[in-house]
């Protein structure tokens, strides 16, 4: 089983424009081609750890997941690494959609997703870290036992704070993010 990098989409790895399943709008965040270069020289499994309740909300239809799905892979080759995986949530309690509109284990801050990856990808989830630029996203990795770094870059707004929800370590970005993991790979890699 190896360690992975868990990311979320929008505001993380990539500018957060709500609710866009445009791959022409799509741009990676500030920070991010370089954190991609360097979990790729670490030679991580990445993992893209996305809720899209776009879906359940009827803002777009499932199937325009592809084309982003499609997008994100292109755009972590040109940064030279590879994604492991993407995994999306399309459901929303308050959707409008009834196939979709329920809670389910997989929207963050569940670990479902996260934990299907695990399962999916033999990932050993103790050794890895989530990135994110809000709670939830902390939370999620806690929950399914990683490690956590929070993208403290405006996103959250809320700030609900719970032992869940502190992050390991805070980063201005997905640069600074990769190379706190980075430090921190290395030291247990020596530690071993």
């Amino acid at each position: 089983m190896k360690p992975a990098v868990f990311l979320d989409k929008d505001g993380t790895l990539l500018d957060d424009v709500p609710y866009n399943v445009d791959p022409a709008k799509m741009r990676l965040a500030p920070g991010a081609r370089d954190a991609l270069a360097i979990f790729a020289r670490m030679n991580v499994p990445i993992v893209v750890i996305s809720n899209q309740s776009g879906v359940a909300l009827g803002k777009f239809d499932e199937s325009a997941l592809r084309h982003v799905e499609r997008k994100l892979h292109e755009l972590a080759a040109e940064a030279g690494a590879r994604l492991a995986g993407i995994y999306w949530c399309p459901h929303h309690p308050q959707g409008t959609v009834a196939r979709y509109a329920r809670v389910c284990d997989c929207r963050k801050p569940a670990p479902g997703m996260i934990q299907r990856a695990a399962r999916e990808l033999d990932l050993d989830l103790a050794r890895s870290w989530f990135v994110g630029d809000i709670l939830d996203d902390i939370e999620a990795g806690h929950r399914a036992g990683c490690r956590a770094v929070l993208i403290d870059n405006g996103n959250e707004t809320l700030w609900q704070r719970g032992p869940l929800r502190e992050p390991d370590a805070t980063a201005k970005d997905m640069g600074e993010a990769a190379r706190i993991i980075e430090r921190a790979w290395h030291a247990t890699e020596l530690a071993t």
